[in-house]
This record gives C-alpha cells, structure tokens and sequence, in this order.
C-alpha cells in the first residue's frame, strides 16, 4: 500500500481525506443560506471579487465557469487598493477564508469608503468583525480547512451568491453533477496506481509550464501553478494561449532539452476556437522539434463546468501525490507564515 504509507509519513494534517471529501464542501456550501435583503439588485451595474490566493482563484474560476452567462462587466481584485471605478453601483465581494488576509482587509475598508455594495465570504476573523460593524451581508464558509484546499467552500459559495442575486440561471442541476463527479473521482484517485498518482512520475524533477486558453481553462492553469507552489513545493510557471503565441513561444527557440529541466503540461478543451486548437498544434510541434515533453490534460465530459472541475480535482490531488512523494508536507507553507510574521512585527 504505497500511497497509505506516503500518506502516514508525510502528511500529519491528513489533507488527503480533505481531498477525499471535497465533494462534501459543495454540498455544505450549496445549501449555505445566502440573505440578500441588504443589496439593492437593481443598483447593481460591475462585480469585483477582492481576495488572494485560494480566495481569489475561485474568483477566477467562476469566470471561466459561467464563461457568457455573466452579463455584467466582473473582475477579481488581488490588492490593498479597490479599482477607482469602484462606487455606489458596484458588488464588491469579499473573500477571504481566514478573515484576516492583510491585503482584503485594505480592500474591505476601501469597498466601505467608496459606498459599494458589499458581500463577505468568511469563516471569521477581522473581516467578519468589519462586516458586523458595517451591517454588512456575510456568507459562513466551513471552517477547519486550509484556504487552498477549501477552493471548494469558496467556489460554491461564490457561485450560489450569484444565483441568489439572479445574475446567473439556476445552477443547481450542474452542482449536483458535480457533487458526483468529485465523489466518485474522490474514490478513484484515492486508490493505489491512480491516474492522478501515475502522472506524478512525469513530474519528478522537472519545471513545469502550463499552458491554459485565456476564458476556458485561464484560470485552471493558475491554480494549478499555484497548488505546484504550495503542496508540492516546487517552482512552476503558466501562460495563455493565444497572448503566449505573441512573446514566450519564441523562447522555445533556444530550448535545450540537456540543460532545461521543463516540461509543458497543456490544458485542452473541445470548446477552444478553432484558430486557438491551431494554435496549439503548431505550439506542440515546435515544443517537440526542439527536444521539449508536452503533457496532454483534457476531461471528456458532456458540460464544460464538469469538465472544469473534473481537471482543477485531477490536477489538486496531482500535486498532492508530488509533494508526498517528494517526501514534503503537502499542509506547511512555512515561507508564507515567515512572511506574514516579519509584516506584522
């Protein structure tokens, strides 16, 4: 039992049965009661999502998610500052697992001199002590996760905050396809020899690159750049397609596959334009002339927000499997409390 002695060895916090039942943060979240009393709809003309790291990518991926659907101009925020277009008419939703982010706070207190309209996703903290001040909406995430391996907390969250103010459709038949999906490939990727697992030699001492379509699979590629960062601890970098065809693909010009420990792992997905799966093909081929490796990641389901979370579940328990088998704590991020640590001193 290989993966059962990795996991006992390197992963005291047991962040593998948090992946097990990620499914079970859909479910909470989605029947988490959202009161939108104080938001005046009518009013509601731009939405800004304010969060950082495993906070904010759920703001990201719920573009790529709804894709069209969202009709409304919607941009995610990482800074101390809000957007000077920020007003009255805009959503301002804040989010922040902890509730003590640094930078969200800022932001928060920005939202507030600016007079938006504001919605806090929090399970505490100093978010939740400014939003009881201000009389201000707050949605009560899960507590007891780790803000990255809570994406899902957050996500649906996020996603039912938007149905209740009826900026999208309803959503509900396409949660519990994914509730399904996430329980099922709960049980998969937990057994021995797994997909997710297998890849991982593919992945042993090398950099990855990934490759996302900007509006399809964007935000996908960041999250996975950054749970490679922060589970498995390794350095990891991603483009979009087609800004990428337009500067980085010239670098693959003096690649040398002796020296350059990388490898592509591209994100595909049967919607991309037909000029972007262009795009990518003669990317592919001028990866291999030069002697590069391209990973190929698509799921083959029938609706791309299965699709979505089919990839960003495979790729989370990738860099789980990486991490322990690199013998690292897929829990500690010790650089990112050493810095948090000297800010506040």
């Amino acid at each position: 039992m290989l993966i059962k002695s990795l996991v006992e060895k390197f992963d005291p916090e047991n962040q593998f049965d948090v992946l097990v039942n990620s499914f079970e943060q859909v479910k909470v979240a989605w029947e988490t009661n959202v009161d939108i009393s104080k938001i005046k709809l009518e009013k509601i003309s731009n939405i800004v999502v304010s969060g950082l790291g495993g906070s904010a990518i759920a703001g990201d991926l719920l573009r790529n998610f709804l894709r069209s659907e969202l009709k409304l101009p919607y941009q995610v925020n990482r800074n101390y500052n809000l957007p000077s277009f920020v007003n009255e008419n805009t959503l301002v939703i804040i989010s922040s697992y902890s509730g003590n982010t640094e930078e969200t706070i800022a932001a928060m207190n920005d939202a507030l001199k600016m007079k938006a309209q504001i919605i806090c996703l929090t399970t505490g903290g100093k978010i939740s002590e400014l939003a009881e001040e201000n009389n201000l909406t707050v949605v009560n995430l899960k507590k007891g996760f780790q803000p990255r391996y809570a994406l899902y907390s957050s996500f649906f969250a996020l996603l039912k905050v938007m149905q209740e103010l009826k900026l999208i459709s309803d959503q509900s038949e396409i949660v519990k396809e994914i509730i399904e999906l996430l329980k099922g490939k709960g049980i998969e990727f937990s057994s021995e020899n797994n997909r997710a697992f297998q890849l991982v030699e593919e992945l042993i001492g090398i950099t990855p690159i990934i490759y996302g379509v900007s509006d399809f699979t964007d935000a996908l590629a960041a999250r996975f750049k950054g749970q490679l960062n922060e589970n498995s601890k390794v350095h990891a970098f991603f483009n979009v397609l087609p800004e990428m065809n337009h500067n980085e693909i010239v670098g693959w010009e003096t690649f040398n596959e002796m020296n350059n420990k990388y490898k592509v792992i591209q994100l595909n997905e049967i919607d991309y334009h037909p000029q972007v799966v262009k795009r990518i093909s003669v990317l592919s081929e001028l990866i291999k002339k030069v002697g590069g490796t391209i990973i190929n990641l698509q799921s083959d389901l029938s609706n791309h927000k299965s699709r979505l979370f089919d990839l960003v579940y495979l790729t989370d328990w990738i860099t789980y499997y990486l991490a322990v088998q690199r013998e690292k704590d897929p829990s500690e991020i010790d650089n990112i409390h050493y810095l948090k640590k000297v800010l506040t001193d």
